[in-house]
Order: structure tokens, then sequence, then C-alpha cells
């Protein structure tokens, strides 16, 4: 049997076929020792047949599907025009090696072209990848190379720009960036308060906040210059006149070592930039909740942007926090203790970074875990909602914050909460309303259209009967049109009804007497009819069946 090889290459697909194999004789080892030298493979493998890509996207392209075990429309071609025929009903006296499974897999389910794909075949592939450029003619040195070097270069590139977790590399960025300033912005201020103790060392008992003594450092410089006139500028500073004045009144009874206006201007600086980094700290934080709100906006409003920020850069992307049960996630943050208390068969942890949630901290001592437990449940909810959701919506996010809030209720005062099947109809009904107060842009005078419409056709009917429209005319007109004169159809059509009532008052105690099971004297006597007639019908059809009988003996 004939073993034809596909091997894709940068430059374009190539067909080798291997003559001279022993079927039974097939080793591995042999093979793998006889690659290396050209001569001898040479005289087994030969170049079949060669098809180039036409561009640098059609290359890319092919590699895709390829590497997705897929058969494109060019390489059927190529195999159908290349490799024989295979008939129907009759085995096939060749066989197709490629590297990738998958691939051969589709071939021969649409090509009807049977493929194998073992260690034997990755042999010779080896060597045809060895000794490529010797069997394609016209190849320049190089070409090769640089086919290779730019697919790889646009395989990666499209490989990166495939992104489905919706960018949330920037929350994972940001979420680390806001952790190293709160470390940064701590310490630059405890060197503040440390060098400008120095001078005014009564000043960090009276401003305990950072971000203000810095700025109170900036504006006061030397002690000895504030006074009375300050006032108006601390009390801005400050928030607070009392507390303005007790800074001007420390300072002039200040014990702190006077300071060189070379110093002073350096604690100045300093401490600007120590304003200036809590500034921007607060703007990096707006920039986290704009994009929390945005990448996983039903997350954030369950647990807070912080929290699920956190969240999600320690699983590495909101994919991968989908995926995470709500054990795993329940513990995230806490793998250390985790481990340890399995290595020495101590308790494991209850929660991790959804400890930093506030209805943790709300919980009582004893339902802690209880309620981490539940935390851990509805933040897996959440996050698979904002992951595989196309629509950017809360309500899921605000409905889950709910449950947890009636669970809390639940603990402290024993109210029973809502089950989870209810919450989340509720939720899907809030959205889909949403959704519809939206799509609706109607004209006014469509519905005003309609109501006449109705108006009329109840018109219409109103004056088919007549009793109605002689008891009570205003329940008729309601203020409409007036009523149009009525056609002879129609009062032929109420003097036969005014009749039928008439004869069915006559009838009345007849009906009463004759009439069975609620049924009326004359429905009675139409179907008492009806059987009759049935009965004769069956009486003919026997005497016709014995006339036969008869006539056959």
């Amino acid at each position: 049997m004939a073993l034809y090889i596909l091997y894709e290459s940068a430059s374009g697909y190539s067909l080798f076929i291997a003559h001279g194999l022993d079927e039974i004789g097939q080793n591995t080892e042999a093979v793998r020792g006889s690659v290396s030298d050209l001569n001898r493979f040479g005289k087994v493998v030969k170049l079949a047949a060669f098809s180039p890509f036409e561009s640098a996207l059609d290359a890319l392209n092919q590699c895709n599907a390829v590497s997705e075990g897929q058969m494109t429309d060019e390489l059927r071609s190529f195999l159908e025009l290349t490799l024989p025929k295979v008939k129907e009903g009759k085995k096939p006296k060749f066989s197709l090696g490629v590297a990738e499974p998958k691939l051969g897999s589709h071939i021969c389910e649409v090509t009807k072209i049977p493929c194998q794909s073992n260690e034997f075949v990755l042999e010779l592939l080896r060597g045809v990848r060895l000794h490529f450029d010797r069997f394609i003619e016209n190849l320049k040195p190089g070409d090769l190379e640089k086919a290779q070097l730019g697919l790889g270069h646009s395989y990666s590139r499209a490989k990166v720009k495939f992104n489905v977790n919706r960018v949330d590399n920037m929350v994972i960025q940001a979420i680390f960036l806001l952790d190293t300033l709160d470390k940064d912005i701590n310490s630059f201020s405890m060197r503040v308060r440390e060098w400008y103790s120095w001078h005014f060392p009564e000043l960090a008992k009276i401003v305990n906040d950072n971000y203000l003594y810095a700025k109170v450092a900036k504006y006061v410089e030397d002690k000895s210059q504030l006074s009375e006139d300050h006032l108006s500028g601390l009390t801005d500073i400050v928030g607070d006149e009392d507390k303005a004045k007790e800074i001007i009144e420390a300072a002039k009874a200040s014990m702190g070592q006077d300071l060189s206006p070379i110093d002073l201007i350096n604690v100045k600086q300093f401490a600007q930039r120590v304003m200036d980094l809590a500034e921007y700290r607060k703007k990096l934080y707006d920039y986290l909740v704009a994009k929390m709100n945005d990448i996983a906006p039903n997350l954030a409003a369950l647990i807070g942007e912080v929290v699920g920020a956190r969240l999600i850069s320690h699983a590495g992307s909101l994919t991968n926090l989908a995926k995470c049960p709500s054990s795993t996630l329940q513990i995230l943050g806490a793998e250390k203790a985790l481990f340890r208390a399995l290595k020495t068969r101590g308790n494991t942890p209850k929660y991790g970074l959804i400890f930093h949630s506030s209805f943790i901290g709300r919980a009582s001592t004893r339902n802690k875990g209880r309620m981490a437990r539940y935390l851990a449940n509805k933040c897996s909810i959440a996050s698979r909602t904002d992951c595989f959701l196309e629509k950017n919506t809360t309500a899921f996010g605000e409905k889950l914050r709910e449950q947890v809030e009636e669970r809390l209720d639940f603990y402290d005062k024993g109210v029973a909460p809502r089950k989870n099947l209810d919450v989340m109809k509720s939720a899907i009904e809030t959205v889909e309303s949403k959704d519809t107060e939206v799509n609706v842009d109607e004209p006014a005078n469509g519905p005003s259209v309609k109501k006449g419409k109705k108006k009329k056709s109840k018109t219409g009917v109103k004056e088919d009967v007549e009793s109605m429209t002689e008891d009570n005319p205003a329940a008729v007109s309601n203020g409409d049109a007036p009523e149009e004169p009525k056609s002879e159809k129609k009062k032929k059509k109420e003097k036969r009804k005014l009749a039928q009532e008439a004869d069915e008052e006559k009838n009345e105690p007849t009906e009463n007497v004759n009439g069975t099971n609620g049924f009326n004297a004359e429905d009675g006597t139409v179907k008492k009819k009806k059987k009759n007639k049935s009965k004769d019908e069956n009486t003919e059809d026997l005497a016709a069946r014995e006339g036969k009988k008869k006539k056959k003996k």
C-alpha cells in the first residue's frame, strides 16, 4: 500500500510519497537513524506535489484552520487533484499520513481518504522538515526562514488579539497599581510626618489624616510666621475653625527646632508629591469603578468594585473566575493557609479575599463561615453572568445582593429568605422590561387610531341590540360621533331575533316538562329525530345484507 505524507509548511502545502516501505517491517528506530542521511532518505521519500500559498494572509488562514483540525477548500482541492481517486465500495490502495489526528479524521469524513497518524509518520515528517529546502526547486536560501518567521509573528499576533475576556487585563493592572499606591502613599506620608515633626511636632496630634497633614505642612511652612491672618486659609484646608485656631496656638508654643529655608523648600516639595499621589489615587479608583461597571457590573454590584477586581486579578481573568466553583472562590487568596491546614491536618480556612466584603463583617462570629459560603455562591453566579451575558446590566447583581441581605436577616432574626428561582425570574423580568422600555418608539397617533377603530366596532355591535339603545342611549353614544342609520338587513335580523324570543317564551313550560339533563325541548326533539333516523338506516342495512346472503345461497 502506497503511503502519501502531507506536510504543511510556511510557504504552502506539499505532498510526498514514500516508496519501498514494508508495512510489517516498519521500524521506528531504523527510520529515526536514516532520517538524518539525505541520500538514504531521498531514495525512500520523494516530492509528489507542491501548492504554494497566495499571500501571507492566506498562509495565516490556512495555519489557523490546520491548528483547529479543519480542512479548507484549498487543501481539499489540492488532495483531490493529487491523490488517486477513491472508488466507492472498493478498498483504497493508499493512505495519507498527517501530523494532526483531528485534521486526518476531518479529511477522512469529508473525502473518504484513509488517513493515519502514528510514530512512523511523525518520523517521516521530521525528515521532510529537515530536508524540505532540498526537495523544493528554485528556493532561494533564507526564503523559508523568512516565511516561517513572518507566519509565526502573524499567528501569535492574531492569537493575542483574540481576547474573550473583554479586556479585563486593565482591571488587573489597575488593582495592582492601586495597592502599590496605597503602600507608597502611606510610607511617604509617614516620612512627611517624621520630617516636618522635627520642626512642628504638635501638628501630628492635631491633624490625623495623612493627606490633610501634607496639605497643612505645605501651607504653614515656617511655624514662626503663622499668625491670625492665616486662619481663613487653615479653615478651608482643615474644614474646622476650632482646629485651625488650635494649630495657630500650638505653633506659638511649639517645642520644635527651626529649619533652614532650603530644608523647608524640600519638605514643601515632598508634601506636594504626596498630595499629587493621593489625588492620582482617587482618579485611579474612579477609573477602576468605571471599568468594573463595564466588565463585571453584576459582580461589582454584589460585592463591590475593589473586592471584585481583587478576585478577578487573583483568578487571572474573568473567564477563569467564572470557571471556578464557589468552594474555590470562597478560599481564593487563602491558599497558604489551606495547604498548611492540609499538611498539619488542621482546620481549613473559611474565607479568603471575600473577607474584605462588608457582609462578612456584619455577620456574627458564629455565622461568618456560613455567610462566606453563601456569598461565594452568589459571587460565582454573578461572575458567570458577567462573563457569558452579552447585555451589560446590573439587575442580577442587585437581586443577588438583596438575597445576601435577606440571608443576613435570616441568621439574625429568622426571617425566611426568597428562593433563588424566584429571584432569578424577577431579575429576568426587570431586564426584559428595561429592554421593552428602550425599544418602544411608536408614534403618539398610533394608539388613538386603534381606539377610534375599537369605538366604531363597539358602536356597530351596540346598534344590533335595539333594547339596549332604547333603555340607555347615552351608553351607546359615549360622547362619540352620531350613530349611522340602520340598514334594512339589520332590521330584518332584529325582527327574526324578536320572533325567536317570543317562541322561546311560549315554549318555556314545555321545556320544564320535557327537557332532560338541562336540554331544551326543541333540542330533545331534534335529537330524538336523529336517533330515529339512525335506527331506520340500521334496519335498512340489515335487510340489504340478508338479501345478499339469500342470493348467494
